[in-house]
């Protein structure tokens, strides 16, 4: 049964049809955004096992306020940081609906900065 309340929100459409296509597997795990109006968090995702290997936040990586560009800066180092200690080279990028633009931008080119693939 579907879920009425996002049938009609851009963003979770948006979302459904980006995700028909990307699957993040064991070799090529998804690296996922979600963006609200205040924070910005990202995910590693093994689909294919149903885990998370690697999450970030702007919740535990701000410690000042520089704006909502530079925390989700630091939000894309870190989850890469993170990902390439667990072995994590390449990924699949869900941008979730968003437009790549902004603080999700700025985060997958942190991501790829640090030396995730993409």
């Amino acid at each position: 049964m579907a879920n009425r309340k996002f049938d009609n929100r851009p963003r979770w459409i948006r979302h459904r049809r980006v995700r028909r296509r990307v699957i993040g597997l064991n070799d090529r795990p998804r690296l996922s955004v979600f963006r609200s109006n205040k924070q910005i968090y990202a995910q590693v995702i093994d689909d294919g096992a149903g885990h998370t290997l690697v999450a970030a936040s702007s919740i535990e990586v701000d410690n000042d306020s520089d704006g909502k560009i530079d925390s989700a800066t630091r939000v894309g180092t870190t989850v890469a940081k993170r990902a390439i200690e667990q072995g994590v080279k390449k990924v699949v990028f869900d941008r979730g609906g968003y437009q790549y633009h902004g603080r999700v931008k700025a985060l997958a080119e942190a991501a790829r900065a640090e030396g995730l693939k993409f």
